[in-house]
């Protein structure tokens, strides 16, 4: 069975991004991918990409609704394992709860974060809550560095961050720091995440490090970033150099315009990611792997590594590694 429409949509978007590139903005397309178990949630992945792994140190970025939680159930993550990385959530809409094997337990929600850092491991679910209606937010990691990689984990949620009006826009500091802003939550690199919220019409020139590379994320239709259109769940990045990030809101945006800001110092090591794994070789991610599938059916006293997340939830199983060693990989396109 062949698909006749599938050669005109790659080639509209290699247009869309050669399009960017001649405005020196790096375009990034999203995949859709289900999220969790049984009852999975779509979200639309853009990092890991295959033209760019990493924006700064953030080395993952899934973006989600808005989901009708009362007809498709929502998020509903039972207890999974991390390593060598930090977990950011940020929701527009919606609230989740976050349980973990360190003891923390937090509802994050619009104006809050969750940062959980998993450093050496840790063990997590994450479900809506009950009076959650619509759904609509992003996931993010962020790499740790391999002096930090195998660090004790453990868990901040605040629920209010940092913000400011910048010309058009309200912007939301939710990890680093923007300016002045500083959100009270523990990074290990140079980064920062914000929201910006512009109306429709919209314009806002962000303040921005340079010696950043900066990535800004779609959550509405109507983003325009250096005069480049870009898709929700899409990603224009920007290289270093620039001290403003110049974004704007379609006059035709039904609504505000949302968008995520994401940056950070280029991250100069390479990593090996393998499902929630981050590590520094194969036989990093292949022994996390091994130690999460003999502890999950092992009693709480022998889940030395990633602990019991309370609740007596089933966990999530390890997929199988691929039969080829995993190599190392920076922030650039695939080896």
């Amino acid at each position: 069975m062949s698909n006749d429409e599938a050669a005109p949509v790659v080639e509209a978007e290699r247009g869309c991004v050669d399009e960017a590139a001649e405005a020196g903005v790096e375009l990034l397309l999203p995949r859709e991918v289900p999220l969790g178990g049984p009852r999975a949630m779509p979200v639309l992945r853009v990092l890991p990409n295959k033209h760019r792994h990493m924006v700064g140190a953030w080395c993952f970025a899934d973006a989600f609704g808005p989901e009708d939680v009362t007809a498709h159930g929502g998020m509903d993550v039972p207890p999974h394992p991390h390593t060598g990385l930090q977990t950011v959530s940020w929701l527009v809409a919606g609230s989740i709860e976050h349980r973990d094997s360190v003891g923390s337990v937090h509802t994050v929600a619009p104006g809050g974060v969750n940062v959980m850092t998993a450093g050496r491991g840790i063990a997590h679910s994450e479900h809506s809550t009950p009076e959650t209606t619509s759904l609509h937010g992003v996931q993010l990691w962020v790499a740790l560095p391999e002096a930090q990689r195998w660090i004790e984990p453990h868990f901040a949620g605040l629920d209010a961050v940092p913000t400011v009006s910048v010309g058009d826009a309200t912007v939301q500091v939710f990890a680093g720091s923007l300016g002045v802003l500083h959100a009270e939550v523990p990074v290990h690199t140079p980064i920062v995440g914000a929201e910006v919220r512009l109306p429709a019409g919209g314009v806002a020139e962000v303040p921005a490090d340079p010696s950043f590379e900066h990535g800004v994320l779609a959550l509405t239709e109507g983003l325009v970033v250096g005069g480049v259109p870009v898709p929700v769940g899409g990603m224009a990045v920007m290289a270093p150099g620039d001290d403003l990030v110049r974004i704007h809101a379609d006059a035709d945006a039904a609504g505000d315009v949302v968008a995520i800001l994401l940056g950070g110092e280029p991250f100069a090591e390479e990593i090996v990611m393998f499902w929630n794994f981050v590590g520094t070789t194969h036989d990093d991610v292949a022994a996390a792997r091994e130690s999460w599938m003999r502890e999950r059916d092992a009693g709480a006293e022998a889940r030395e590594r990633f602990g019991v997340v309370p609740g007596g939830e089933p966990t999530l199983p390890s997929p199988r590694l691929p039969d080829v060693e995993l190599l190392p990989r920076g922030r650039a396109r695939r080896r």
